[in-house]
């Protein structure tokens, strides 16, 4: 039975993040093809975290800077390690070619996190967009290290081998994913229109992105709403809601901070439209996969809509403009016939955009291809870009780190 290491920069919390939803989609697809399945992390657990032992998962608390990582690895000898996002890997990757020399490498990237910080420089700071930042060096870095990088969004798998020259052999395209069977065994009540009311926001409140859009929700479009619709509410849901968060509670305007909300689709299954006016970020939006499974039409700007729609329609509208936006959701908020039309489609597009079998044989046909070759069958370039790309890991990661490792013996 082959064995797969599962390095996560958190525990996962599929209800709290799309990360975590994800992640544990990932699992399930490795356990189910017979793999012996691992996952540690230095970090944490918290009250959210999935119990991945009920599910057959081996878990292992690991640390940071500290040598028994070693002494792990060399233990387990993985088949495949596998990074959650870039950082890990910049963390990790060392330790393991050091102690498990034959391993596959694979990187999750989540999303891209240099286009994420890109796009909030953009309207942060008003400056053009550049693609070439500091975080993109070492993300193109750590995919560049990895035999394998998955890549959740189509616009993120093309840019890879358009503006850095990414082989494609080297990447592999899994979306959220979908499944009859799961969708099955789910209980929440399928609401019609007349026994939806109000607006909903929904999303991780430590993520900025978010963050930002409840803000610009707040002062800019939701007056505009409220204007045509004075007794309607918008309902904001999300996991670590902090003071900033709270403080935007406001029962007269109709903006009201509900916390966490333990069963996404029961949740959204009662609201008539999902807000989505995200103005910055990266990869695909786990409240908008979550709006398909309930029914719940969508008012997205184009980068919550992005990439979420390759083989469909939009589900709902897609806007940027704020007093269109605001227009928008009006219209359909109150016109039965279109919230309909609209709604009709959630299942058509899951299945056409998000098919959990063809992606998952997808990636297991793209590690079988992998071909761990060693120093001789490689090329002298080959070998001389893997050597540099660790030699500068090495500088950076593994001398701090086992200076870190060694002060801290030296303080025990």
């Amino acid at each position: 039975m082959k064995k797969l290491l599962v390095i996560g920069k958190n525990w996962p919390e599929p209800k709290t993040t799309a990360a975590g939803y994800r992640m544990l989609q990932l699992l399930e697809i490795f356990k189910e093809n017979s793999y012996s399945v691992h996952f540690c992390s230095a970090t944490q657990k918290s009250k959210y975290s999935f119990d991945l032992e009920s599910i057959g998962i081996k878990e292992q608390t690991v640390f940071l800077n500290d040598d028994s990582f070693d002494t792990y690895i060399q233990n387990l000898q993985p088949d495949i390690v596998l990074y959650d996002r870039f950082m890990t890997e910049e963390q990790y990757s060392w330790r393991v070619r050091e102690n498990s020399s034959t391993c596959i490498h694979i990187l999750d990237t989540e999303d891209l996190h240099f286009l994420r910080k890109a796009r909030e420089v953009v309207l942060k700071k008003k400056q053009p967009l550049n693609l070439y930042n500091e975080v993109a060096m070492r993300e193109i870095a750590s995919i560049s290290r990895c035999d394998l990088s998955m890549i959740i969004s189509t616009i993120e798998f093309d840019l890879l081998q358009k503006d850095f020259e990414i082989p494609k052999s080297k990447l592999v395209y899994i979306p959220f994913l979908y499944s009859d069977a799961k969708r099955e065994k789910l209980t929440f009540n399928q609401n019609s229109f007349q026994k939806r009311s109000n607006f909903v926001m929904i999303g991780n409140s430590l993520h900025e992105p978010n963050y930002d859009a409840i803000l610009y929700m707040k002062k800019e479009i939701w007056p505009l709403i409220r204007k045509t619709l004075p007794q309607v509410e918008v309902h904001i849901y999300g996991a670590y809601q902090s003071d900033k968060i709270t403080q935007l509670h406001n029962k007269k305007d109709g903006f009201l901070i509900k916390g966490f909300a333990s069963d996404a689709y029961e949740t959204l299954a009662n609201y008539r439209i999902l807000l989505a006016p995200l103005r910055f970020g990266a990869g695909l939006k786990g409240k908008i996969f979550d709006a398909l499974h309930t029914a719940t039409p969508v008012a997205m700007t184009s980068i919550a809509a992005e990439a979420m729609f390759v083989n469909s329609a939009p589900f709902g509208f897609i806007e940027d403009e704020m007093i269109s936006y605001a227009t928008y959701c009006v219209e359909l908020y109150q016109s039965k016939e279109q919230w309909n039309e609209v709604s009709g489609k959630h299942l058509e597009i899951l299945k056409s955009n998000y098919d959990r079998s063809a992606f998952a044989k997808a990636l297991l046909l793209q590690i079988s291809k992998i071909d761990i070759k060693s120093e001789e069958q490689q090329s002298p370039l080959e070998h001389f870009n893997l050597k540099m790309l660790n030699y500068h890991s090495n500088a950076r990661f593994k001398y701090l780190s086992k200076w870190i490792a060694l002060k801290n013996s030296n303080q025990a």
